[in-house]
């Protein structure tokens, strides 16, 4: 029997469609062919090729090594292509009903890793804190321009999750303006004077049907209203608003979940496409208590249909209970 839930986090509404578990064979992407962007014939990203990047920004090196030069282990550099231009400051025009504004940003890549063959989960777990420390370290330098208001990290792996190179990557956009999304977070404070994700994590772990998997300091977690099947999330313990305050111990507890987490859904997913976003708290705006930065990671196991565009109501195959049974039964962290 279909059941609706309600997404408090988007403040929406999931239909969960069907309480059986489906073969990675039964998702309409996995049926379409290859997963994978097509293999680069040349690749800006790996080792040799640091010149045909913009200037990198910051970088774990070998030392001794010089910036922009092969040596690195980690490297982060504004992207080349950027959607964004870091000039100038956020102006709102308004003409009559329609406001538009320059497209300031900054958009920056972090290459994960020098090899071009490697994915994110098959890099040594110390490779992997080193990815973790160097997007903190970006996120507190953009968080102090103060004309920033929201930073994005993310990650698009895969052919269907929007990526245009294969080469193991993450990015990192900061944006002069406040995500719509985050105002419902804000006024759930508000409303409760508590955190949702703070309740939501209260709540799961009593029930514990949904938990995939936990250790000192984070929890995997498929949600109540999962939007997409085998979507999981990442959540710390500790109630903090931003990413760029994730300590040291706290980066080599997450490095095991993750590591462990996407070896598990590309095993049992047939090697699907993935995204991973960071949902944070908004920067420069002051306190924002009802913020609990956290992790989502969605397999593209299916595309948007008419019906979703038109409502905003995402159609999910497979409940979070039977995902969470799944992963929970394979994950071998």
């Amino acid at each position: 029997m279909p059941e609706l839930r309600q997404d408090l986090f988007k403040n929406s509404w999931v239909v969960i469609a069907t309480d059986v578990e489906l073969k990675p064979r039964d998702f309409p992407i996995n049926r379409s062919g290859s997963q994978h962007v097509i293999a680069d014939s040349f690749c800006p990203f790996c080792e040799g090729k640091e010149t045909t990047t913009p200037p990198e920004l910051a970088a774990y090196r070998q030392a001794g090594t010089e910036p922009d030069t092969p040596g690195w282990q980690v490297r982060a550099v504004p992207n080349k292509y950027s959607a964004f231009s870091p000039e100038g400051s956020f102006e709102a025009q308004n003409e009559s009903i329609f406001t538009r504004a320059n497209g300031f940003g900054q958009h920056e890549v972090i290459v994960e890793t020098p090899q071009h063959d490697v994915e994110f989960h098959e890099l040594p777990f110390e490779q992997i804190e080193l990815v973790f420390k160097m997007l903190r370290q970006r996120y507190n330098t953009l968080a102090q321009d103060q004309r920033m208001k929201y930073l994005q990290i993310y990650k698009n792996r895969g052919l269907f999750a929007g990526a245009s190179l294969s080469h193991s990557h993450s990015q990192m956009v900061g944006l002069p303006m406040v995500p719509e999304v985050c105002k419902i977070l804000s006024c759930y404070y508000e409303d409760h004077q508590t955190c949702l994700m703070c309740e939501t994590l209260e709540q799961e772990l009593k029930q514990e049907k949904r938990i995939v998997w936990q250790n000192e300091h984070f929890v995997i977690l498929c949600p109540y209203a999962s939007r997409y099947s085998y979507e999981t999330w990442i959540v710390p313990r500790r109630h903090t608003e931003h990413f760029g305050e994730i300590t040291d111990q706290e980066i080599s507890s997450l490095a095991v979940a993750v590591q462990g987490l996407l070896t598990t859904l590309l095993d049992k997913l047939d090697n699907t496409s993935y995204n991973i976003v960071y949902n944070t708290a908004p920067i420069n705006v002051g306190h924002q208590p009802g913020f609990h930065w956290n992790m989502e990671i969605t397999p593209r196991l299916v595309v948007t249909n008419g019906i979703e565009m038109g409502t905003g109501y995402n159609i999910n195959p497979v409940s979070p209970e039977i995902a969470a049974r799944v992963l929970r039964e394979r994950i071998g962290v």
